[in-house]
């Protein structure tokens, strides 16, 4: 891609993980992970697949703390519809957000989503307690013609029956405290963690520290670090500018290094990577 550093970091072709190489083809339906700058973000997705137009309207179903919240965030930005089964909790909602249209009804209502232009609607998000009705009310919005479809599914099991079908996008709270939780856990100077692929992959931020005797990956270049197998370092964070990872690039004290591991079995190799040793004290 000219005028863009990118860096594919995995690559799932039916289940199957595939570390890029330099001859590696991507194929049609691959899951392709890819790191870039946030500037960058768009000019990479519109290589991987058709850019969407710009989203501007958007229903949210399920007027509960979730639900309000979001319509609060974006209500200045997009035209924001939020459908709410309780009537006091309409009143509470009208109350409390400014430019968002409270609607009382039910999002499986056909006739409800007809007349306020399913059709027309640009992302439909189903944020109800109840994963089937969140389930329901998203294939319903589809067929009536949503561009999008976001859906809370708190049962894991159900995610990957739907994802990707009707429901562009599955949405699983336990995923996102999961990778939490996980931040805490981890040894070595790890700051972010985010579980990927339901579980079976791991994207992580973790820094450097040291120097070249007290340290296996600062002082080395990328290719110099006997990383373990299925793991890529996707790019550097250095003084908070970005330097996708390329072979000679040499990680300093204090970098912030972003790994992907299509193994997570692999984790505990790559916290003891970033353990330093004593001698550093």
């Amino acid at each position: 891609m000219p005028n863009v550093d990118t860096r594919v970091a995995a690559i799932f072709r039916q289940d199957r993980p595939i570390i890029p190489k330099g001859d590696t083809i991507i194929e049609a339906d691959d899951e392709v992970f890819f790191i870039a700058a946030q500037r960058d973000i768009r000019s990479v997705m519109s290589e991987l697949r058709r850019l969407d137009k710009p989203y501007r309207r958007i229903i949210i179903a399920g007027g509960g703390n979730i639900g309000a919240r979001l319509a609060e965030t974006l209500e200045q930005s997009f035209q924001v519809k939020i459908i709410e089964r309780s009537l006091p909790r309409c009143q509470l909602l009208a109350k409390k957000l400014n430019n968002t249209i409270v609607l009382h009804g039910s999002a499986s209502d056909r006739d409800l989503l007809i007349e306020e232009n399913i059709a027309d609607t640009d992302v439909f998000c189903a944020l109800t307690n109840d994963d089937e009705a969140n389930i329901m009310a998203s294939m319903l919005a589809k067929r009536q013609g949503a561009r999008t479809v976001m859906t809370l599914i708190n049962n894991p099991a159900y995610i990957d029956l739907v994802q990707g079908g009707v429901i562009d996008i599955a949405i699983s709270p336990q995923q996102t405290t999961i990778g939490s939780l996980l931040t805490h856990i981890r040894r070595g100077d790890v700051v972010a963690v985010h579980s990927l692929r339901r579980g079976a992959a791991e994207a992580m931020e973790a820094i450097a520290h040291g120097d070249r005797n007290s340290s296996k990956v600062v002082g080395r270049a990328i290719e110099d670090i006997n990383l373990p197998q299925g793991t890529t370092i996707g790019a550097i964070i250095r003084n908070d500018k970005v330097l996708i990872a390329h072979d000679d690039i040499v990680v300093e004290n204090n970098d912030h290094v972003i790994l992907f591991l299509v193994d997570k079995r692999r984790i505990p190799e790559v916290e003891r990577l970033f353990q330093v040793g004593l001698t550093f004290f």
